[in-house]
C-alpha cells in the first residue's frame, strides 16, 4: 500500500513530503573519468540491482537561493533535519484519522540517510534547481482540480486529507493506492519512502528495467526498431534505447493519458501546490544511464511536455549498488485496507440513517 507519512497537521504533512543544478555531466558527478566494464556482448555493463534512495530534495529550497551545492556543514545540518522529519515514531498525539489513513511506523520506511553528493536539488536544469513554471492551461486545469473526474491521474492521494481533500469514492484514490503504478517507479524514477530499487538486465538487443515498486518491468529494444503506433499507449510508455558511448539512452513516448505528466511534490515552499499536473500522453522522456564507478551509476532524465511546463527540465540521481535482493511487491495480495475502509463507511452511513 502507498505510504506518505503519518501526520498530525498540514505543517507536518509538508515537512514529511519535502523528503519524498547548471547541468551536471556524468563525469562531473563521478568526480573522475571512469571506463565502464564490458559484458560478454561488448556493451558497458550496467547489470545489477541499483538503489536510488536519496535525501536530496527534488527542488532546491528557496532559502538556498542560487547555491547549487551545500557546504559540508550545511549538508550535515540538512541531513540531520531530513532524517528526523522521516522518523514517524517521533510523532505523537496523532488524530485517529491520520493514524488510520497512514498507519506505518519507521520500521516500514526507507528514505535512506545519504544524499550521494553536495547538490541542493536533484533538478540540474533549469539552473535554479526548481521545476519550470506551469503553462497557463496546465495551471488553470490544476486550480480547477480533477480529483472528482475520471480517470484520476494523481499518483498519490493518501495524506491529502490533511490539506482539506476527501476522496468521494475509491475511484478517486491515487494510482499507486490502487496498485496500478508505483509512486516512485516512474518512469521517471523518483526517490521515495521505500522499495527504491531498480534491477537492470541486459541482452545483446534489449535492456530490462525492473523496479521493486509494483514490479514494473520495461523491456527496451536496442535494435533500432520502430515505436508502436501512437494509438497504442502504455502505463510506462513505449521506449527505445541506444548507446551513446558508455551511456545507455532511452527515449520513451506513447504514455497513457491515465497518468500525469508529473506529480508536483508537496514542499514547505509551496504548501498548497501539490498533485498531478498535465497528462502523460503529451510527454516525452529521455533517460540516460551511465556507470560512474564500480558500485555507482548515474541516472539522468529530461522530461518534455510543453503543454504542461513552459520548458523541459532535467534531473540527475546518483544510484549505488544495492546490498541484498529485490523482493516481490504484491500490492493487493492480503491487503484488506480498502475493503475494510469501505465496509466501515457503509456502517457509519447505516448508523447515521438509523438516528434520523
Amino acid at each position: 500500500m502507498t505510504t506518505i507519512r503519518k501526520l498530525k497537521s498540514p505543517g507536518s504533512v509538508v515537512a514529511a513530503l519535502v523528503l519524498c543544478l547548471s547541468t551536471y555531466t556524468a563525469s562531473a558527478l563521478a568526480g573522475r573519468d571512469y571506463k565502464a566494464p564490458r559484458n560478454s556482448h561488448g556493451q558497458p555493463d550496467l547489470q545489477g540491482l541499483w538503489d536510488f534512495r536519496n535525501l536530496t530534495p527534488l527542488e532546491r529550497p528557496k532559502a538556498m537561493g542560487d547555491k547549487a551545492t551545500f557546504t559540508p556543514e550545511e549538508l550535515a545540518s540538512f541531513k540531520q533535519k531530513a532524517i528526523a522529519a522521516n522518523d514517524t515514531d517521533a510523532i505523537t498525539d496523532l488524530p485517529a484519522e491520520a493514524d488510520v489513513e497512514v498507519p506505518y511506523n519507521s520500521f516500514w520506511l526507507d528514505y535512506g540517510t545519504e544524499t550521494g553528493d553536495l547538490r541542493t536539488s536533484l533538478i540540474v536544469d533549469p539552473p535554479n534547481g526548481r521545476l519550470p513554471a506551469l503553462t497557463e492551461g496546465a495551471l488553470a486545469a490544476f486550480k480547477k482540480g480533477t480529483k472528482s473526474e475520471y480517470p484520476v491521474r494523481d499518483v498519490v492521494s493518501i495524506g491529502l486529507s490533511a490539506v482539506g481533500w476527501r476522496p468521494p469514492g475509491p475511484e478517486s484514490l491515487g494510482l499507486s493506492e490502487r496498485c496500478l503504478v508505483g509512486f516512485n517507479a516512474g518512469p521517471p524514477l523518483v526517490p521515495s519512502a521505500y522499495n527504491n530499487n531498480l534491477r537492470i538486465v541486459q541482452t545483446p538487443d534489449h535492456i530490462a528495467l525492473v523496479t521493486e515498486m509494483v514490479h514494473t518491468a520495461r523491456i527496451i529494444p536496442l535494435d533500432g526498431s520502430a515505436y508502436l503506433p501512437e494509438s497504442m499507449t502504455e502505463w510506462s510508455g513505449d521506449g527505445r534505447g541506444h548507446w551513446d558511448g558508455d551511456t545507455l539512452v532511452v527515449k520513451t513516448k506513447n504514455f497513457t493519458d491515465k497518468t500525469p505528466t508529473f506529480q508536483l511534490p508537496l514542499t514547505l515552499d509551496n504548501p498548497s501546490v501539490a498533485g498531478a499536473v498535465g497528462t502523460a500522453s503529451n510527454m516525452e522522456l529521455e533517460e540516460r544511464f551511465t556507470r560512474t564507478g564500480k558500485s555507482s551509476l548515474l541516472y539522468e532524465y529530461t522530461l518534455t511536455d510543453l503543454s504542461t511546463f513552459t520548458q523541459p527540465f532535467t534531473v540527475a540521481i546518483p544510484l549505488s549498488i544495492a546490498d541484498g535482493q529485490m523482493f516481490e511487491y504484491a500490492c493487493h495480495e492480503g491487503n484488506y485496507a480498502m475493503s475494510g475502509i469501505l465496509k466501515g463507511a457503509r456502517q457509519v452511513e447505516k448508523d447515521e440513517a438509523a438516528t434520523k
